[in-house]
């Protein structure tokens, strides 16, 4: 008899174990610690342990399913209109018995309860309460292509592909960096300053990235004066470690100002942030790009990135 509650404090070592052993691909980090789920997870500010709910037969945990709310458009707070099924899992011998189902409902039932007008599923940028650096690679982009069991399971819960997020790595060890007369022009005039984090840090970002090691890069004019021409953070994937078996980080929130755009400054800038990189022993470098953005599509191809996976975002119907 499956028994179905709400998190308490002595769950997180089955928890884990599920993660491990649930067989989430390419895209799940393995081997990490509880100290890791503690930062991406139980020590958020606004964790509900009503959101987070186990599947236990007997003694044993077979599954849980956890679902929280995405952020308001400024970063300021939680947006409880917009619930998000961050994970959904089932022990792999446990599946095909109604268990996952049952989690999910329960966890659909949370978040209408908590004032959701809408439902996704596969955290996203801005919508992507917990498992940031744990899931995704340089970070959540819905569930991944490479979990196979998702897409599925999703369908038949009533769940329609509403995004699609291309995953891009690039070894950096193999190959020449790509290089064009704009960018070395734009190499000329510019120069790359380091920041600690974003100049208008939000109190999402000090909930995700600042709890990782972060480094912001800045495409500066050399002479002159000014503002930045473009801009992107660079997050160590350290969690990846075991599974990847290289040192990875990962490429994020690639801003370019406006009117700079189309002129090269994005690629300029990702180029020279890979070779400093390559100078600190970094041997892969991850980015992603919704397929509905045209630029950000051009730029990863441009500098030489290869797709490994794809992210969807689901919502329910």
């Amino acid at each position: 008899m499956v028994e179905y509650r709400t998190f308490r404090n002595g769950d997180p070592p089955a928890i884990l174990s599920l993660w491990h052993g649930c067989g989430l691909g390419r895209g799940a980090a393995q081997g990490v610690t509880q100290d890791a789920f503690d930062i991406s997870v139980y020590c958020q500010p606004y964790f509900d342990r009503g959101g987070l709910i186990l599947a236990w037969d007997g003694d044993e945990a077979v599954g849980f399913v956890h679902a929280g709310f995405a952020a308001l458009p400024d970063g300021s707070g939680v947006d409880r209109s917009i619930g998000v099924v961050c994970a959904v899992m089932v022990r792999p011998d446990r599946r095909r018995q109604g268990v996952g189902r049952e989690l999910l409902s329960r966890a659909e039932a949370y978040l209408r309860g908590r004032g959701a007008a809408a439902i996704k599923a596969g955290p996203s940028r801005g919508e992507d309460p917990f498992y940031f650096g744990l899931y995704g690679g340089a970070r959540p982009s819905g569930f991944l292509e490479s979990d196979a069991a998702a897409a599925p399971f999703l369908a038949a819960a009533g769940y329609e592909p509403a995004k699609r997020v291309g995953v891009f790595q690039r070894n950096l060890s193999q190959g020449r960096d790509p290089t064009n007369f704009r960018i070395v022009s734009i190499r000329r005039k510019s120069e790359l300053a380091i920041a600690d984090a974003p100049v208008d840090p939000s109190w999402w970002w000090y909930t995700h990235e600042a709890r990782f090691d972060t480094v912001r890069f800045r495409l500066m004019p050399k002479v002159g004066g000014g503002p930045e021409s473009s801009s992107l953070t660079v997050i160590g994937l350290d969690c990846y470690l075991a599974c990847w078996g290289e040192r990875s980080v990962g490429l994020t929130d690639l801003f370019v100002a406006e009117e700079n755009r189309g002129k090269g400054y994005a690629q300029a800038l990702v180029i020279e942030v890979i070779r400093r990189l390559r100078q600190e022993l970094v041997t892969r470098v991850e980015m992603h790009a919704p397929e509905e953005s045209a630029d950000v599509m051009k730029v990863v191809n441009a500098c030489g990135f290869e797709r490994v996976d794809t992210g969807v975002v689901y919502a329910k119907r």
